[in-house]
């Protein structure tokens, strides 16, 4: 069953801007699925939509079996949402926030220290429960707005941007439970500007751009729709061109980069064991050989013509229409 059906959503604003234009997604209850893309793409105003807090101005969303204008409630009372800003009270301590989400979302008074207990230790944050708010670390912050997403056991999860201006360390942490709550059964809606994020938590991935979907699929099927795997192989001793007419064998030669040969292999990583015995036949010595696979930016770069770390500028034409 689909956890989440969008058809031609859409949502403008006054003076033409156009944040979302035309989104169709299904994602699969049980999932993670990631929106890829730069700010400004619309991928916050489609959480926005999706979880209530934005009425879309035209097409239709349904979030657990429920649409999210007609039964708006519904859906509030089927999700967790844990936006870019956590919207957390510095003068609260982490458990008494606990306690406020709980207390709002209807728990039995008798559930709610337990529940609370069990949250906070999930998040690693049982050591500092009973500090204030505003004395914890940004990535203390998201573990705890993430805690409070949870408070009532929610079906889909929606994490924006959820590690952004994180240190690595504390990505980790937030990439490892999310992938725990998967395990468990959540379906996972993430957004995110992070290739390597998206690559290693989502089951799929669709890559938005000025409020269009672009690309949509596997992280291993968008990376085959442009390119195989590529062999790049430096020789130590022996003819260039011999080591070229045996890479020959196994795939398409492609020109060569600073004296470094490249094969495409389109079985990746197991055919280096043939491809170096073959080498070796010919009494070729090789100095170095990598495998390059291609990767999201490589997909991002073909379907919207640029790399995903330079794209907050527009591109041509799209100055001035596109609102995060």
């Amino acid at each position: 069953m689909a956890a989440i059906e969008v058809e031609n959503l859409q949502r403008s604003f006054d003076g033409g801007v156009i944040a979302v234009d035309g989104v169709d997604l299904e994602v699969d209850g049980g999932e993670i699925f990631s929106f890829l893309g730069p700010n400004g793409a619309g991928k916050t105003t489609t959480v926005r939509m999706l979880t209530t807090l934005l009425r879309p101005t035209g097409g239709s969303a349904q979030v657990a079996g429920y649409d999210v204008v007609e039964d708006a409630a519904a859906v509030r009372r089927a999700i967790g949402v844990a936006l870019q800003e956590a919207a957390l009270d510095p003068l609260m301590t982490g458990r008494e926030l606990i306690h406020l989400q709980a207390t709002l979302h209807g728990l039995p008074p008798a559930e709610i220290d337990d529940r609370a207990d069990a949250l906070l230790q999930r998040v690693g944050l049982t050591r500092a429960a009973d500090r204030r708010v505003g004395t914890y670390s940004g990535g203390m912050q998201r573990r705890l707005d993430l805690a409070s997403a949870l408070v009532h056991q929610p079906e889909v999860l929606f994490l924006d941007e959820p590690t952004t201006g994180l240190d690595p360390v504390s990505r980790m942490t937030i990439w490892e439970e999310v992938s725990k709550l998967n395990d468990e059964g959540t379906t996972v809606f993430l957004t995110t500007q992070y290739l390597e994020e998206a690559d290693k938590l989502a089951d799929r991935v669709a890559i938005i751009s000025a409020g269009k979907i672009v690309a949509e699929g596997t992280p291993a099927s968008l990376k085959a729709e442009v390119g195989k795997p590529r062999l790049e192989v430096a020789v130590a001793e022996g003819s260039p061109a011999a080591c070229e007419d045996v890479l020959a064998r196994f795939g398409e030669c492609l020109p060569a980069k600073d004296g470094t040969l490249i094969v495409e292999l389109a079985g990746g990583a197991a055919e280096i064991a043939p491809v170096v015995r073959a080498l070796d036949e010919r009494g070729i010595l090789v100095e170095s050989l990598e495998l390059v696979e291609p990767t999201l930016d490589d997909v991002f770069v073909e379907k919207t013509g640029q790399h995903l770390e330079e794209s907050d500028e527009p591109l041509p034409g799209q100055a001035g229409r596109v609102a995060e």
